[in-house]
């Protein structure tokens, strides 16, 4: 398994991450980013890559609405990832991922039936281009994150991987070690988030390792379902900021080389 991190398109993050020998960077192009602006900077990533020897782990879009309020998949939105689908293939990136939104009007299956046309339509795209599409198990603007969406999506597409994070199935009552155990084999992506609940009320979310994962146990699963990718740490703590940030993450990168077993 490669550890990684989550970072802005930024040369200086690319040094920052073979500073403290990562093997990789995330690139995350949201809703509200400028998709046309990523794509023109393609040739720079790739400049910062090579001359760094800092990989690009995964490129994803979270927050964006794939299907209209008829069922129907969004043509701009589906353009959008088919140039980041671009941008990963040229970068050498093997990896998309991308939620697919709920439409309350319309029946459970309805939404299963757009959501594996959205994901069918990006692996079409992406296979040719040595790139593997992934869902999320993130529940903001997406509903393909549990057991019975993948169930009824990932068993009708074979080659639909899920980007999985324990924190959002242990915030939403979940057992991230059961999902995992039983869709282990179908990650393709992973991200490091700590999680911190107080009498089931999510207090932060502080560097791994710092939290209340059972991560030992975790990636331990993640070995026995033969998962061979990526790691990447999310700095997401409204505490952690600033020099406590740069020092949470060197914790959580030496923590997690302990669990990996690296030197």
């Amino acid at each position: 398994m490669k550890l990684g991190i989550i970072a802005k398109p930024l040369e200086e993050n690319f040094q920052k991450a073979k500073t403290m020998g990562l093997d990789f960077i995330e690139l995350c192009v949201n809703e509200g980013d400028n998709v046309e602006k990523f794509y023109e900077n393609r040739r720079c990533l790739r400049k910062w890559k090579e001359e760094y020897v800092v990989e690009i782990g995964s490129i994803g879009r979270w927050k964006s609405h794939r299907i209209n309020q008829s069922g129907e998949v969004i043509k701009e939105e589906l353009e959008n990832c088919f140039k980041l689908i671009d941008v990963a293939s040229e970068l050498g990136c093997n990896n998309f991922v991308a939620g697919c939104n709920y439409i309350e009007e319309l029946s459970y299956y309805a939404n299963c039936c757009a959501a594996i046309e959205f994901y069918s339509r990006l692996i079409e795209y992406g296979k040719p281009k040595g790139v593997k599409i992934s869902s999320v198990n993130c529940r903001k603007e997406n509903f393909v994150h549990h057991a019975k969406a993948w169930e009824m999506i990932h068993g009708h597409l074979a080659d639909l991987g899920i980007k999985y994070d324990p924190s959002h199935s242990y915030y939403d009552g979940g057992d991230y070690l059961q999902e995992t155990l039983d869709w282990g084999h179908r990650f393709e992506h992973v991200h490091l988030k700590g999680s911190l609940m107080v009498n089931g009320v999510r207090v932060d979310d502080p560097p791994a390792g710092l939290d209340q994962t059972d991560w030992a146990s975790f990636v331990s699963l993640l070995r026995l379902k033969g998962y061979t990718g990526g790691l990447s740490i999310e700095p997401h703590s409204t505490v952690y900021k600033g020099e406590l940030e740069r020092k949470g993450t060197l914790y959580t990168i030496n923590y997690m080389n302990q669990i990996l077993l690296r030197d």
